[in-house]
């Protein structure tokens, strides 16, 4: 380590992180392990402060009758996000991820999608409900929506028909093309665009590729913000293709579709897991449709883009997802040193 790596590694780093779905809220969870005041910390690689940018898209199951019935932003993936954040792990969380069983309306509804929703109506601003239900959980981080204003996705597809809606481009037979916002021009959260100009670290994904990741990029501003960025800009990229979304797509392709969606200087690095899932699993996703996601070093590599191997693989109940733990430990780790030594998540407790 030379003298200007040792230098920087008494001070904590700003991370960023961008996306959607379930796949953000498990990265937040592990990088939530390394949030900490200096003076609580133990290790001197720490982050310092932790920004989620969250899609506001969805417009399926309980955030798209909320959408519906309320005029509101599709808070679920914000809701995820706060819980994943949430300092308090016990029973306020798990109030927040509470699913209504009934012959009545409230079925399928989650007690934290309500919640935003009411305190929207409260405050008069989505932003604002975010933040104070982010201070109700006593979150180790900043959530931010990528636009408070009301957007819907529409894509072309690779038959030349155009499809409105996220829950129906997701179920559509033919492939996605590109994806646009309606209206096209929503507002960024100007938050969002302050933290990504100070962030040392930003990241995208995982998450749905046309339905997480792009619509946190095609915001008009987001994308010119991340390519003047001077922050390592990561890329964790998704374990498994989906079917209707991203089926057949390598892990070149994840970059070429941010890239023509977003700006060519967003992406410096990937983490490509390279631990295979287990036969049966791997069957059962193929039944499905979805496969691994190819790791086509060679293309990565003409792209321009560094390559991070690692074991991210985690099976739990006959679904993969990323293991938050160690992605969390190598992100720290290459803000740090361009060695990846052996660095464990401290969490005290003590949120910045």
């Amino acid at each position: 380590m030379n003298s200007q790596e040792a230098a920087n590694m008494t001070s904590g780093i700003k991370v960023v992180a961008l996306g959607g779905g379930t796949g953000l809220a498990t990265l937040l969870y592990g990088l939530k392990q390394y949030v900490c005041r200096p003076s609580a910390c133990v290790h001197a690689a720490y982050v310092e402060s932790l920004t989620a940018i969250v899609a506001v898209t969805d417009d399926g199951g309980s955030s798209g009758r909320l959408r519906a019935d309320f005029n509101v932003l599709a808070p679920g993936d914000i809701r995820n996000c706060i819980v994943s954040l949430s300092e308090n792990e016990g029973l306020l969380s798990r109030l927040f991820q509470h699913r209504f069983k009934s012959d009545g309306k409230l079925n399928g509804h989650s007690f934290g999608n309500l919640f935003i929703t009411a305190l929207t109506a409260v405050t008069g601003d989505f932003g604002e409900a975010v933040k104070q239900c982010s201070r109700i959980l006593s979150t180790c981080g900043q959530i931010y929506p990528v636009t408070c204003s009301y957007v819907e996705l529409e894509a072309l597809m690779a038959d030349g028909s155009r499809v409105r809606g996220e829950s129906k481009i997701t179920s559509s037979n033919s492939s996605i093309t590109e994806i646009k916002l309606v209206p096209p021009n929503p507002k960024p959260l100007p938050q969002a665009l302050e933290a990504i100009a100070q962030a040392d670290v930003i990241t995208i994904g995982p998450g749905s590729l046309f339905t997480s990741l792009v619509p946190t990029l095609i915001v008009p501003g987001m994308s010119e913000a991340l390519a003047a960025s001077s922050a390592m800009k990561v890329l964790v990229c998704n374990l498994m293709t989906e079917p209707n979304e991203s089926l057949g797509l390598s892990a070149a392709d994840h970059i070429r579709v941010l890239r023509a969606h977003g700006h060519s200087n967003i992406i410096d690095y990937i983490m490509l897991n390279q631990v295979p899932a287990s036969r049966e699993v791997s069957m059962r996703y193929l039944r499905e449709g979805a496969t691994e996601v190819e790791r086509d070093i060679e293309a990565i590599d003409a792209l321009g883009v560094k390559i991070i191997l690692g074991n991210y693989l985690e099976e739990e109940e006959g679904v993969v997802r990323h293991d938050p733990h160690q992605v969390a430990a190598d992100l720290v780790q290459l803000r740090f040193s361009r060695a990846f030594t052996d660095i464990r998540p401290i969490y005290t407790g003590a949120c910045a």
